[in-house]
């Protein structure tokens, strides 16, 4: 691209966020070895006032040097709708409330300014929800906080994946044997705290081989990596353990990408990443997904240049 674009990226405190294993944080170097300009907000410095959306953002460069990985210019008023070319949404979930009152904020400059993912279709593609158009792709799965429904599911299934609809990062996601006992109480545990719906799977025993990511350039998959949960645990996230380990596609995750992927480009998704077990689709992660620092690693591929080719591509010209 010739022109230099705007770039606003809303994000976690640049401060806490670990450069060697940050996507973020390499999309926005990659961003600024092409002449980008790059500014950062958190998403509480969004305002809408009048149609006008605008953030309280701070210039910033950055460097890959631990302790001293970015720069801050001074704070300004940046208009999002007519200062920015692109906005980057990259904080990370829960997918609350807050999370979906932002993607309605920024719905009001997209795609004049591009917003990355689309902000209508992320609220309308929460990662355990999405999914569920894909029946064919996925493990058995029931949506209900109804505790007969549930323990007719586990009868007829066995061990079962318990976890919460809205949930992030591996927390809250537990593994019921057939027998297990608590199954009642963990229930009660949910429903207490949360009005929402649980999200109860057959349990995919494979899951001991790994939880695989994959990731979509514009509905395209252009790498992965395998995470395998350490030993005792259900859960592969690493946030939680997962050893993350090379890995190529199989000729069924293929055919998972070749089926989803016509329709996130058909929604604005430019990067998303996929969990694939034992052959099931089992999320489609759109609102802040993560992986490319360990593809690189493993694969020399970094698909923050495929990201940002497809960005530019979609940019519309001022």
């Amino acid at each position: 691209m010739t022109r230099s674009l705007r770039v606003a990226v809303q994000m976690d405190p640049i401060e806490t966020i670990n450069i060697d294993a940050d996507s973020t944080f390499v999309l926005m170097l990659e961003a600024q070895a092409r002449g980008h300009a790059l500014w950062h907000y958190h998403v509480r410095d969004l305002a809408l006032r009048g149609g006008r959306v605008t953030a309280w953002a701070k210039p910033v460069t950055v460097r890959r040097e631990k302790g001293n990985h970015f720069t801050f210019g001074p704070e300004e008023e940046l208009d999002l709708g007519t200062g920015a070319d692109v906005v980057l949404m990259r904080q990370d979930p829960p997918f609350d409330m807050a999370y979906i009152t932002a993607t309605h904020i920024l719905e009001h400059i997209h795609p004049k300014t591009l917003v990355v993912n689309d902000p209508a279709e992320v609220r309308n593609a929460p990662e355990k929800l999405f999914v569920t158009h894909f029946p064919d792709l996925m493990p058995v799965t029931l949506v209900t906080s109804d505790r007969r429904r549930i323990a007719d599911f586990r009868r007829e299934h066995g061990d079962i994946i318990v976890k919460p609809l809205f949930g992030n990062g591996g927390a809250g996601v537990f593994h019921l044997r057939s027998d297990d006992p608590n199954m009642n109480a963990l229930v009660e545990m949910f429903t207490e705290r949360s009005r929402e719906p649980l999200v109860i799977q057959k349990y995919v025993p494979a899951v001991r081989e790994g939880d695989k990511r994959i990731i979509l350039v514009d509905g395209v998959a252009m790498g992965a990596i395998n995470r395998v949960p350490a030993a005792g645990e259900a859960r592969s996230n690493m946030h939680v353990g997962g050893r993350p380990e090379p890995t190529k596609l199989t000729d069924r995750e293929k055919e998972i990408c070749e089926a989803i992927g016509p329709e996130l480009s058909k929604r604005g998704m430019i990067f998303v990443g996929i969990d694939v077990i034992g052959g099931y689709l089992t999320e489609i992660n759109v609102t802040s997904p993560t992986g490319l620092q360990e593809i690189a690693r493993f694969d020399g591929v970094h698909l923050e240049k495929a990201i940002w080719d497809a960005i530019e591509a979609r940019v519309p010209a001022r």
